[in-house]
């Protein structure tokens, strides 16, 4: 994931960005850290199965790979 990627989603999540002398901060409520760990195990869960996907055509156990890893976010 890139910094872009990370920041695109904390805004997702609702976080918001408090100034302090020494930079910038990202700030969340309790619910707000939920739905970005929710949101960013899923990015990273779809990456993952991405890759078996894409190694799918040389496996079957690959293909299944990536529907497990799906899964992992029902």
């Amino acid at each position: 994931m890139t910094r872009d990627d990370i920041i695109r989603m904390a805004r997702e999540a609702s976080g918001y960005i408090s100034e302090l002398p020494n930079g910038d901060a990202w700030l969340f409520d309790d619910a707000a850290l939920e739905r970005f760990a929710a949101i960013v195990a899923a990015a990273e869960r779809e990456k993952c199965a991405e890759i078996c996907d894409n190694s799918a055509k040389w496996s079957e156990l690959a293909y299944a790979l990536a529907a497990a890893i799906r899964a992992r976010g029902q």
